[in-house]
């Protein structure tokens, strides 16, 4: 393992470097203003009068057409969505400068090849293990969200140097930068979501949930139970791992979580997440996923509509509107 901070950055290799963001999004938005609020010189490439410009402007930032921005900086930025930045590459392709970097936040593209960068350029990767409205609240608090660093492509010597001083810029040193590879980051990236983070997580509430209903209690109390109080048990993990959650809980809580954890989680869902895996590896998630977006993403859009259906949506909405301090703006 080879973990950076800040003593391991060469501040020379940005100096003077402009640094064209591409996308307004979460990521994007986080990026610019940290590397703005760190010296840098950034411009945001953003469609000229959509939302993400109108918005960068509004945070003070200097905004230009994509190819406009690529053509004017010596490290791009690709921070619009995955299924967007093939054809954005060709679009900035013939624009961007001899031995410019080229910088993702997720090895998806170029894992994959749906980016094939010219052979002068640095292909390198700096991703936040947070999302982007964390990312730009911990560097304002004086922290740093943990990245991953990679190099893909380096033409000028200068590849991982570059990545480095980006990720201190958006404050990822103050937090750890690990050391990866473009096909680590995608496969675990994409695993995680799919078994742990999103899917796994989210049905692991919802089967709860449904349980409890089905048994003939309250959908409001399933709700807390198995929904709402899920944040005290994440913080407690976050901050310090399964030890911490033990400190916390109850003998009870333990007793239940050692006994019957387990018989929840058993070999039979190991086995699923194997296949979640291999189907990540080998590149049929991929597929699949930029075959659903090429065909207009109408199965997609129909799983969304069901998943955000559900009674404990419902339930939920009106439970949360009696904590308004849930949906409070963050900068």
């Amino acid at each position: 393992m080879r973990l950076y901070s800040v003593k391991d950055v060469d501040r020379k290799a940005l100096k003077g470097a402009r640094i064209a963001v591409l996308g307004y999004g979460s990521q994007g938005r986080a990026h610019a203003l940290n590397l703005k609020d760190s010296g840098f010189d950034v411009v945001v490439g953003v469609r000229k009068g959509g939302t993400g410009w109108k918005k960068a402007r509004r945070d003070g930032l200097e905004v230009a057409e994509p190819a406009a921005a690529a053509a004017s900086a010596d490290l791009v930025a690709m921070l619009v969505p995955d299924l967007a930045q093939k054809s954005l590459y060709q679009d900035i392709r013939k624009v961007l400068k001899k031995g410019a970097a080229l910088l993702f936040a997720h090895g998806f593209n170029i894992h994959f090849r749906q980016v094939k960068p010219r052979a002068d350029l640095d292909v390198v990767l700096i991703a936040p293990k947070g999302p982007g409205d964390l990312v730009r609240r911990q560097y304002q608090q004086g922290r740093g969200v943990p990245c991953l660093i990679a190099v893909a492509q380096d033409a000028t010597g200068k590849a991982h140097a570059r990545a480095l001083a980006y990720a201190h810029g958006i404050g990822g040193t103050r937090g750890g930068v690990l050391e990866t590879t473009f096909a680590e980051e995608t496969e675990t990236d994409l695993f995680g979501e799919q078994a742990v983070l999103c899917g796994g997580a989210t049905e692991l509430v919802v089967k709860g949930f449904e349980t409890l209903v089905e048994a003939g209690y309250q959908p409001e109390v399933a709700y807390y139970e198995c929904l709402h109080e899920l944040k005290l048990i994440v913080d407690l993990l976050h901050e310090g791992g399964i030890s911490k959650m033990h400190q916390f809980i109850s003998e009870t809580a333990k007793y239940g979580d050692l006994t019957r954890g387990p018989r929840i989680i058993d070999e039979r869902v190991k086995k699923q997440m194997r296949k979640v895996l291999k189907e990540v590896q080998s590149g049929k998630f991929a597929r699949q996923w930029i075959k659903e977006n090429e065909g207009g993403k109408a199965n997609y859009q129909k799983m969304l509509a069901a998943d955000i259906n559900r009674q404990i949506e419902k339930v939920g909405a009106t439970l949360r509107a009696r904590m308004p301090w849930l949906n409070e703006r963050r900068a």
